[in-house]
């Protein structure tokens, strides 16, 4: 019995499953410990015996029902020919794909031997999970990706793919039919090397308007999920477009996917009232709260767990935790959510 997969199948709980997004990182101590050991942090998410480490590290100390392999969103781009470097404290950098006649630097073929490890990782979590632990696959979404692959960095309103995707529409669409066959390929690999379940991260969907959120984030969402089940009909997939406000509804309903991760900005109770009692909702507690502790936290988890009560849920936060979270707080918010 896994309760994050009975409720990504539907089925309402007693208390709702619970794991965190980035749980295995560097709020962590023991994290820190072992994150030297590994020249920088792509080599670190390709070596199976660290990425393995800290994949467990959270289970070990708190239990939670999922754990999500170690690894990063541009493994992608990495493994497509574009190289990815992490430079300390200022996060990832790529080669900028500033026209059209870059993408020919591109391999059309997702490098296996380069996520290899990634594939190792993953059977070695499998084997040392907890029965009742079940295990999360992710990739980045094909627009969250290119705005990466563009602007050879993190941007704030990701101008440079939005600036491209209105200049060279087809060269765009050329590259997001490229991820989304990429994505297609790592996550079902991933299911084949012991994922139970899968996330979509798109972290940028908010930034895009109406219409090229559906151009951009819901059609190849869409085709990623389509293109999987068609692989593996039965595992459960679980998107999270951040940011796209009132647009979860129609979101679902075009994507098709299992179960909707739910941002901080979102009001839960209004969001569970426009799905049906069987649609799974995820998030949405706020990372700053769960940093502050005492009653603003209890406050907030009483929120999710009153507006979601008898409903499928699976309680997380609306982003990933952040390094000053204290450890006190987690273990505070594990009792109350299972208190």
């Amino acid at each position: 019995m896994k309760p994050f997969l009975d409720v990504l199948a539907g089925k309402a709980a007693a208390r709702p499953p619970i794991w965190l997004m980035r749980q295995a990182g560097r709020y962590l101590p023991e994290y820190r410990a072992i994150r030297s050991q590994a020249r920088d942090f792509l080599h670190f998410c390709y070596s199976p015996e660290l990425a393995i480490e800290a994949t467990m590290q959270p289970i070990r100390r708190f239990g939670f029902d999922a754990a999500i392999i170690f690894s990063d969103i541009l493994v992608i781009p990495d493994a497509l020919g574009q190289g990815v470097r992490f430079a300390e404290g200022e996060g990832p950098r790529l080669e900028a794909m500033e026209t059209p006649e870059a993408l020919k630097r591109l391999s059309g073929v997702l490098d296996r031997d380069k996520l290899g490890p990634v594939y190792e990782a993953l059977r070695g979590v499998r084997a040392a999970l907890p029965a009742e632990v079940a295990l999360i696959g992710f990739c980045g979404a094909p627009w969250t990706l290119a705005t990466y692959m563009i602007g050879g960095k993190g941007t704030p309103d990701q101008a440079p793919a939005r600036h491209f995707a209105y200049q060279h529409p087809e060269a765009f669409q050329r590259l997001m039919d490229l991820l989304v066959t990429a994505c297609v390929e790592h996550l079902s690999l991933q299911v084949d090397a012991g994922a139970e379940a899968l996330q979509i991260f798109d972290s940028w969907a908010g930034n895009l308007p109406e219409g090229e959120l559906r151009r951009w984030s819901e059609t190849p969402i869409a085709r990623i999920i389509g293109g999987v089940k068609a692989h593996h009909p039965s595992v459960p997939i679980i998107a999270f477009p951040r940011g796209i406000a009132g647009g979860f509804r129609r979101f679902v309903s075009e994507t098709k996917c299992d179960a909707i991760s739910l941002d901080t900005a979102c009001a839960i109770s209004d969001i569970r009232q426009q799905f049906p009692a069987g649609m799974v909702t995820q998030g949405n507690l706020d990372p700053l709260v769960l940093i502050n502790g005492g009653s603003a936290l209890d406050g907030a988890i009483d929120h999710i767990l009153e507006s979601t009560a008898g409903l499928p849920h699976v309680f997380n936060l609306g982003h990933g935790i952040l390094p000053p979270t204290p450890i006190a707080h987690v273990e505070a918010m594990l009792r109350r959510v299972r208190g």
